[in-house]
């Protein structure tokens, strides 16, 4: 059971040796998609935050005054 283990392991350490170059193309994509997901999800979701923002600042300058 356990050279199964091992030789399966080899070949998976073999493939990721031959595919480098592409494994680091696939990375950068996928951290540019999740950049532009958040970037875009930011932007839908603005004027919730500053609007939540805007209420609590409201609440802790009324507790001050009390």
């Amino acid at each position: 059971m356990f050279s199964k283990i091992n030789e399966a392991l080899r070949r998976l350490v073999v493939r990721v040796r031959d595919d480098k170059g592409q494994a680091l193309a696939e990375y950068g994509l996928i951290i540019a998609l999740v950049s532009v997901a958040a970037i875009a999800a930011l932007a839908l979701l603005a004027g919730g935050i500053i609007e939540v923002f805007t209420e609590v600042a409201a609440e802790l300058t009324g507790a001050g005054g009390s």
